[in-house]
């Protein structure tokens, strides 16, 4: 595997029997420590966010979908008035 330069770390306690098992996983993947939770983690995060970013309807569902947002729209006086405030996270 080809080394990529790195410019960051993180920093991680964990019990004894963890990073055995980490080291053991590890050797057997022929990677260091560092490259295996580098790649399994990479791995864990995508498929982490790829259930926030990315979803799939059948038909059915992808027609109920679009009609949320083809429906008219209707007046929320309160909301209107809500936003239209100053914040209170603004000075």
């Amino acid at each position: 595997m080809a080394r990529i330069d790195t410019k960051e770390r993180i920093d991680i306690r964990l019990p004894v029997v963890a990073k055995q098992l980490l080291q053991q996983a590890a050797a057997a993947s022929h990677k260091s420590v560092t490259e295996f939770l580098l790649h399994h983690g990479l791995n864990a995060a995508s498929r982490t966010l790829a259930d926030r970013q990315l979803f799939e309807l059948n038909a059915k569902d992808w027609k109920a979908f679009q009609a949320v947002f083809d429906r008219p729209v209707k007046s929320k006086p309160r909301l209107r008035k809500l936003l239209s405030e100053k914040s209170i996270l603004e000075p």
